[in-house]
């Protein structure tokens, strides 16, 4: 009895010692051991795995790593791409000597790591580390070192972590090569690598053929790419050194994402979306024709807002000018007058360019601009120069000794300086000249000046009648000229009219501050939205001049889209794309319609919505700050897809001047963020807001400013923020959202809201962490208190007898920043009454007043000159009085009778609650503009829709 129980004890042991090595070498491969076809072994977090696998229509079989927590079968990384197995016998197995081999049929080596190391006391282990790297260690010492990584290996696809460049010690390169087709990964026609000659930069090939180019790194990107923001996602770098050349990214959040080289050659950065279970393409490399190499030949400029795209750079002309006739620019541009070095060149500074290709360049990491400018004009076969590093000013120096080629034009800060003959600079000089000198001459030449040019303008004004004139509406509007709308097709008032029925009634959809919208039918059947200005529209002017130069230049799925325009006489008229489901408002507001959005459609829109911001706060040709984000701006297609519209108070930025501010504050009450109601600042972040105030009513139902509550008198933001205090998110949610809502993805569109609608601009997140917060699961930082929360107000502001008809429109509201803006009711909500003159009346004391009260040092307030002849009981009543007229709400403000009163009796006064706009932490209110009136802090207008 007591040798069989200890049987079972021994055996019992052994499995559980074998099970417990097994458990703890998940993840690694020993010496001398084989991972069979069948098994595989996992990162310790479970992200990738390895082993032997198909691919769909094939029996071929491959050693490679895929992603195992990703439902679609994705492969990054394999052995044997050319060498397949074509049975199940294969094996992967980790020789004594260091090297790796990939088996068939048992003996047979068909795929070899050649790392093959000598020391005799070598015990080496292969590791799959969570970053999706094969690793191979000697771990014969205490410190174990790195023999083998499959990251020095490249396939088609570039991980967080991978170097890309070359070991300029080991001359080892590193590059991604495409699959031969999407079933066989073996070696395909397309490449993508670091190029080292010259300034090193990555270009992409088809064989021998080069297809593309990345501009050289300036500091902050590559110049063949809109400058990237920073991002809460992930980060980059790229390293030129005596020891290596790459470029890396690195993931700082929990995303997955990869860069995949797909077989027919395109670059795509891949973003894998949990809710929907697929990889979506969050940018393609090479998106349009100027992404070709070279497409307009040497010294040719390549730019995709125009039509043609190609043209000269200043001083060249086209080499042959009956090719590019016929829109063949290959043979590119030639110089109008050739160099002459001894007579002394000049440069022509040209900005916001993709810089030429450095294949034949030289460049110095260290040298000032000027510096580099000497050592340019000192080689006379010095083409061109510029900074290599943008930030700071500049630092480093490029120079050029060849064509310059593949030149591209782009809305970033890099400049390039190309040699010109000193005779060609000289013209401009000349031109300049020649009109100095005549307005120095006799006053009969003075006389023939003056007619040739009235002859001149008349010639324009002719031209301009063949399509419209713009100046028979506003001769103010000098800003917009008709090549602005060289890309857009021309409609003539007689077609518009035919398709509207001539502006029938019956056709009318809709109204703004533009005008009114009508549906119309074109003569090729299809079905549009025409936008004519109204004649008593002053705000119309400015928004047709903004939908022609941002919109007509805007390609989204997820923007509307503008078909055309008609000018003729005083008619100014846009042609959209038309939206058979309307406005998102018309359905979200309305008690019937509102059933027809279950939650999947409502998550789908605020995804579409938040991509649709994203592109113009960051991927856009013309990066745009939309301003006027609301439910009427947001369209619905006939499949129920977001469409952002109304860009007629949108405003571009460049670069890193995503931030601006303002004497107009323009938008929606409900909308608008405080920073930008209270100072007229505005940002992307503005948007933000705007796009969280909105994710929070499609969730709720509710309008934000009409919002009410019978416990509290909170908005809709403050509503939602006590929701969030006490746990209770889901409670936000409508109640005809309970049998279709999938309550996680509520909760997290109502964090992400808030998360938008914070206070301080700072604190709200970009559009990009936006877009990935919502298609993620990871976890969400929490938020702070939203705008205009102060925890215990009651109502607002009653809405006015005096106020407009229209209660979303206010048409103008005159005042100051430091009196008028501070009111809560008549800044935010356009609400205005006799307590308005009663807060501006306190408004001297405000904050500090307010400060030194609670802290019982009222009297400090009090200017010094005023010591020797003050009465202390009167300077004190004097301030207490000013903090009754500046409380927060209305309805607790005395009336001037009231205020009279007190002023001169010696009665006790009412405690005053919390002044207006009080935050405990606020930073200044005012800063002055350079802009600014003579009243330092004056708003002009304050436009509102």
């Amino acid at each position: 009895m007591g040798i069989h129980s200890n049987s079972i004890f021994l055996l019992l042991s052994t499995a559980l010692l074998f099970l417990l090595s097994t458990s703890t070498a998940l993840d690694t491969i020993s010496a001398n051991q084989t991972l069979k076809d069948g098994n595989t072994i996992v990162s310790y977090g479970g992200m990738f795995e390895l082993g032997f696998f198909s691919l769909e229509n094939s029996k071929k079989r491959y050693l490679g790593i895929w992603y195992k927590k990703i439902s679609v079968f994705t492969v990054v990384w394999v052995a044997n791409r050319e060498t397949p197995i074509t049975n199940t016998s294969g094996e992967f197995k980790v020789g004594g000597d260091g090297n790796l081999m990939v088996l068939s049929g048992g003996n047979t080596v068909i795929w070899s790591s050649n790392s093959t190391v000598s020391d005799r006391n070598l015990n080496p282990v292969v590791q799959l580390l969570e970053t999706g790297n094969l690793v191979e260690w000697d771990t014969s010492s205490t410190e174990r070192s790195l023999i083998w990584q499959s990251f020095d290996y490249f396939g088609d696809t570039l991980l967080p972590g991978m170097k890309f460049g070359k070991d300029l010690e080991t001359g080892r390169e590193r590059y991604l090569i495409s699959w031969k087709s999407p079933d066989d990964p073996s070696l395909g026609r397309y490449l993508i690598w670091v190029d080292t000659n010259g300034y090193p930069q990555i270009k992409r090939s088809e064989g021998r053929v080069l297809l593309s180019r990345l501009g050289p790194w300036n500091g902050v990107g590559f110049s063949g790419l809109p400058i990237d923001v920073a991002s809460l996602i992930y980060s980059t770098e790229f390293v030129v050194n005596q020891k290596e050349i790459y470029f890396r990214y690195e993931l700082i959040s929990s995303i997955v994402q990869r860069l995949h080289f797909t077989w027919d050659g395109k670059a795509l950065q891949m973003i894998w979306i949990e809710r929907t279970q697929e990889w979506v393409v969050y940018a393609d490399i090479d998106a349009d024709i100027c992404g070709r190499y070279a497409i307009c030949g040497p010294h040719g400029s390549c730019n995709i807002d125009k039509r043609p795209p190609c043209s000269c750079i200043k001083g060249f002309e086209p080499k042959i000018p009956e090719e590019w006739k016929v829109s063949d620019w290959s043979s590119g541009c030639q110089r109008k007058t050739p160099l002459n070095c001894e007579s002394g060149d000049g440069f022509q500074k040209i900005s916001g360019v993709k810089l030429p290709d450095t294949q034949r360049s030289w460049y110095n990491l260290s040298m000032t601009l000027g510096e580099c400018e000497m050592a340019c004009r000192e080689k006379c076969n010095c083409t061109a120069y510029a900074n290599l590093d943008i930030r700071n000013g500049g630092s480093g120096c490029l120079l050029w000794f060849h064509e310059l080629m593949d030149i591209r034009e782009y809305d970033v800060g890099q400049d390039l300086y190309i040699r010109l003959a000193a005779s060609e600079l000289a013209k401009e000089n000349k031109q300049n000249g020649v009109l100095t000198r005549v307005l120095l001459a006799s006053s009969p030449v003075l006389l023939l000046f003056a007619i040739a040019y009235a002859c001149r303008k008349k010639k324009k004004r002719l031209l301009r009648k063949e399509k419209g004139n713009w100046y028979g509406v506003d001769k103010k509007i000098t800003s917009v000229q008709m090549e602005d709308l060289d890309e857009l097709p021309f409609f003539s008032l007689s077609n518009v009219a035919k398709a509207t029925d001539n502006f029938s009634i019956n056709n009318k959809i809709g109204e703004g501050g533009f005008g009114a919208v009508y549906k119309g039918v074109l003569d090729d059947g299809r079905d549009v939205a025409v936008k004519r200005l109204s004649e008593t529209s002053q705000q119309g002017l400015d928004e047709f001049k903004n939908e022609v130069i941002c919109i007509a230049k805007l390609q989204h799925r997820n923007l509307v889209k503008l078909l055309g325009y008609c000018t003729h006489g005083n008619e100014l008229i846009l042609i959209y794309e038309y939206m058979a489901n309307k406005s998102l408002d018309s359905f979200l507001f309305d008690e019937t319609k509102c059933l027809m959005l279950d939650w999947p459609q409502r998550f789908h829109i605020i995804n579409g919505m938040a991509r649709g911001i994203l592109y113009l706060h960051q991927d856009s040709r013309l990066q745009i700050i939309h301003r006027d984000l609301k439910a009427a701006n947001i369209l619905l297609d006939a499949d129920m897809n977001p469409k952002i519209s109304d860009f007629g108070l949108a405003r571009k930025f460049i670069g890193f001047d995503n931030a601006a501010k303002t004497k107009k504050v323009v938008g929606t009450y409900g909308y608008i963020s405080p920073e930008y109601a209270v100072h007229g600042r505005f940002s992307t972040k503005s948007d933000v807001f705007s796009f969280g105030v909105l994710v929070l009513e499609i969730v709720s139902e509710k309008k934000n400013r009409e919002f009410l509550h019978e416990d509290h008198s909170d908005n809709l933001l403050g509503h939602a923020w006590r929701l969030y205090t006490e746990d209770k998110f889901i409670e936000l949610m409508s109640s005809s959202l309970r049998n279709s809502c999938v309550e996680s993805e509520v909760v997290r569109a109502i964090h992400v809201g808030l998360l938008c609608v914070q206070h301080h601009a700072k604190d709200r997140p970009t559009m990009l962490s936006v877009v990935l917060m919502l298609v993620s699961k990871s976890a969400l930082p929490p938020p702070k208190q939203p705008a205009f929360f102060t925890g215990d107000r009651e109502s607002y502001c009653e809405l006015d007898i005096h106020a407009s008809v229209d209660e979303c429109t206010i048409t103008q509201l005159p005042g100051t920043f430091f009196a008028l803006t501070f009111l809560y009711e008549y800044a935010v909500h356009g609400r205005f009454s006799t307590k308005l003159d009663v807060f501006s009346f306190g408004v001297l004391v405000l904050e500090i007043a307010w400060r030194l009260y609670k802290e019982d040092k009222s009297m400090e307030i009090m200017c010094a000159s005023l010591h020797n002849s003050c009465i202390v009981t009167e300077v004190l009543r004097a301030i207490h009085v000013e903090l009754l007229c500046v409380q927060h709400h209305a309805e607790d403000r005395p009336t001037m009778l009231s205020v009279v009163l007190m002023l001169v009796s010696e009665g006790v006064l009412p405690q005053p609650r919390q002044p207006a706009f009080f935050t405990g932490d606020r930073e200044s209110y005012c800063e002055v503009d350079a802009d600014a009136s003579v009243d330092i802090c004056t708003i002009t207008y304050l436009y509102a829709r």
